[in-house]
């Protein structure tokens, strides 16, 4: 069985959208001041030498818009060399591969695929897909890479409606350009207590 790790990098107030490209959204590529080597290296290590994605179909046409044009490098190197599962009604139009399509029912689709085995499974991006692996049980671990800024506006990694989940810490890392990365599992249902007790 394969495992899935959903890899976000949010603001503090929980945005993950970076293109200007969609919906009006004024803060493009706000990550940038923020990247350094060590951050570089850091999100490197947290994909793994080799893995398969799982993305929503606008994810895939923004990364497949850039990725296969990218210099050569590690990170290029092995995004475009996974095999990318994909949330789409229109398979034939995928042109970035390798590439495979989810199938009608998205759930079953990402059963079917974690039940085989191969390497590990990276979804970045893709909020609503997000809520449905974790809807669903299907995620195994969580790495927020959490940058420190407030946005105020745009696509945020839970929609609402995303069912109330425990998490544990697993990992953090700070780094020096003030981001950190925090790995979570899941941990079972909400636990909530009483105030004051």
């Amino acid at each position: 069985m394969r495992k899935i790790r959903i890899i976000e990098q949010i603001s503090l107030d929980g945005v993950i959208q970076q293109s200007a490209d969609e919906n009006d959204f004024p803060y493009g590529a706000w990550t940038a001041p923020y990247r350094t080597p060590a951050g570089r290296d850091a999100i490197l290590a947290a994909y793994g030498e080799s893995y398969d994605l799982l993305l929503g179909r606008r994810t895939y046409d923004m990364w497949s818009g850039s990725w296969p044009k990218a210099p050569s490098s590690p990170m290029a190197d092995r995004l475009n060399a996974a095999t990318k599962y994909v949330v789409t009604h229109r398979p034939e139009s995928l042109a970035w591969g390798p590439f495979e399509g989810l199938g009608p029912d998205i759930v079953e689709g990402i059963r079917r695929i974690k039940a085989q085995d191969g390497s590990e499974l990276i979804l970045s991006g893709s909020s609503t897909l997000t809520s449905t692996l974790l809807e669903h049980g299907l995620a195994d671990e969580v790495l927020l890479v959490v940058f420190p800024a407030l946005l105020g506006t745009g696509k945020r990694i839970f929609a609402d409606g995303t069912p109330p989940r425990s998490f544990e810490l697993v990992s953090t890392k700070a780094l020096a350009s003030g981001v950190i990365l925090s790995t979570y599992k899941p941990n079972g249902p909400l636990r909530t207590g009483t105030l004051g007790g």
